[in-house]
C-alpha cells in the first residue's frame, strides 16, 4: 500500500526512497488459483507506468490462448499505436517460443524449457524489459529441467531496474530464499468440491 509503514528499517546505507525503488523478485506459489492472476495484476500496473512487460508461460500449451494473453497483446497495440503504456511481448513454451524456428517434430519439454529459461537470461543481461511475467515457471525448477541455482544467481546478479515475477506450485526453497516478496495461495473453498469445472471467464 503506498502508505504503508515498514516494520523495520534495515541499517543498510540506502534512502528510503533508494530502497523503496529496489527492483523485487517476487515468487507466487501454493495449490490454490490466484499466482498468475495475482501477477497479470502487477504486469497491468507496471504497463501503466510505461514498463516494458515481459511474459514467458511455460507449460501451458503454445495453441491455448488465455484471457490475460489476448487483453495483454492489445495492450501492446495500444502501446504501438498510441504511445500509451509500455510496450508487451508475450511468449509461451516450445513451437510458442517466437525467436525459434518451427519444428516438425514436436520437442522435448524439457529442452523447450531450457531454451526458453536461456533466451529470458540473455534478455535480464541486456536489461530488455522492465517487468518480467515468468508463469507456471516453477514447474521446470521442480522437476530438474532448470538449475536453480543457476536462475537465483541469474536473479540475484540482474542489472538494472528489472522486476521478475515467478508462479506456480511448489516453487523450489532456494528460490523462496532468495524472493523480496513470496505469496503462498492455500484454498479454503473451491467449485471443483462441488464438481464444478473450469469455466469462462474465471479460469481463461
Amino acid at each position: 500500500m503506498p502508505q504503508g509503514q515498514p516494520n523495520s528499517v534495515p541499517n543498510d546505507g540506502l534512502t528510503t526512497r533508494q530502497r523503496r525503488n529496489r527492483p523485487l523478485l517476487a515468487v507466487h506459489t501454493g495449490d490454490m488459483k490466484g499466482k498468475s492472476t495475482s501477477a497479470f495484476g502487477m504486469a497491468l500496473r507496471g504497463w501503466n507506468q510505461g514498463w516494458s512487460i515481459g511474459v514467458f508461460q511455460f507449460v501451458k500449451s503454445a495453441k491455448w490462448r488465455v484471457g490475460e494473453e489476448s487483453a495483454f497483446r492489445a495492450l501492446g497495440r495500444l502501446h504501438e499505436e498510441t504511445g500509451e503504456g509500455g510496450p508487451v511481448e508475450w511468449h509461451k513454451m516450445g513451437e510458442g517460443w517466437s525467436w525459434t524456428r518451427k519444428r516438425s517434430t514436436e520437442q522435448d519439454h524439457a529442452e523447450a524449457a531450457l531454451e526458453g529459461w536461456h533466451e529470458i537470461a540473455r534478455r535480464i543481461e541486456q536489461s530488455r524489459h522492465d517487468l518480467y511475467v515468468l508463469d507456471e515457471f516453477t514447474y521446470p525448477l521442480h522437476w530438474g529441467w532448470v538449475d536453480v541455482a543457476e536462475v537465483v544467481e541469474t536473479l540475484r546478479q540482474r542489472p538494472g531496474f528489472q522486476h521478475v515475477v515467478i508462479t506456480g506450485r511448489r516453487a523450489p526453497q532456494q528460490l523462496l530464499d532468495a524472493a523480496d516478496l513470496a505469496l503462498e495461495t492455500g484454498k479454503l473453498k473451491h467449485p471443483m468440491d462441488a464438481g464444478q469445472k473450469g469455466q469462462k471467464g474465471i479460469e481463461w
